[in-house]
């Protein structure tokens, strides 16, 4: 059974939001891939995705995250900020994992969003001694996620869900994690621009506490004036009485 920590409930909490900020428009449900290696020589590589379909009557097609700048009119170099940001934060989700959960370090998980719900699966695959590169797993995270008829595929990646189905099936450590959205109510990247990124909750509380420390320096600045304007008045009365 997971350990959550508040440490990780609180990062799963940035991540929806970032996520939620990161569509422009309104969606069902979402899937995000994402993978954390660590490489022989120490050094960390991975990836990550995710794609989205958009709220209507007739199922729609899956957006990629990475279509949304040229699909939406948005600045994708400040876009793709968001990405990395977003990508950093589930690298720091995986270490807080390590330390609560026994050392277990998983290589990739896949997050859902719908019907209010919030699903972590954390996998434990060897991605560096994986019988499928990056694409070829992409296209099989596809097909078994997004739901992708092969017949809707090109003959390559048909080629590479067959060889999928047909080979061995590795057994291979898999923890599933479930709780109900934290958030569904924030502003959209809709109202993004160039000199706008997103804060996370950190950054917010400090801002906060800023507004804070201003304000009580104007209050106090206030209650100076007011104690200088009594005692000019006083002084004022006292040579009028004199």
């Amino acid at each position: 059974m997971l350990n959550h920590t508040k440490k990780i409930k609180d990062i799963y909490e940035i991540i929806q939001k970032m996520i939620f900020y990161m569509i422009p428009e309104k969606w069902d449900k979402l899937c995000l891939y994402s993978s954390v290696i660590d490489k022989k020589d120490g050094s960390k590589t991975g990836e990550l995705y995710f794609y989205y379909i958009p709220k209507g009557i007739i199922k729609k097609k899956p957006v990629n995250v990475y279509e949304i700048p040229n699909k939406f009119n948005i600045d994708e170099a400040e876009y793709l900020k968001l990405v990395k940001t977003l990508y950093e934060k589930i690298k720091q989700l995986r270490g807080e994992f390590s330390k609560s959960e026994s050392g277990r370090i998983w290589s990739n998980i896949t997050i859902i969003i719908e019907n209010y719900k919030f699903k972590v699966e954390y996998n434990y695959e060897d991605l560096l001694n994986e019988d499928f590169n990056s694409y070829e797993r992409h296209i099989i995270w596809r097909y078994k996620y997004l739901d992708i008829n092969p017949e809707q595929m090109n003959k390559k990646d048909r080629e590479i869900i067959n060889r999928y189905l047909l080979g061995a099936k590795k057994l291979t450590r898999k923890e599933k994690y479930e709780t109900g959205i934290y958030i569904k109510d924030i502003e959209n990247i809709v109202a993004f621009n160039t000199k706008k990124q997103y804060e996370d909750d950190e950054t917010k509380e400090n801002k906060i506490e800023e507004k804070k420390v201003i304000k009580e320096e104007v209050k106090v600045r206030k209650n100076q004036i007011l104690l200088s304007a009594e005692e000019i008045e006083k002084s004022r009365n006292k040579k009028g009485g004199k």
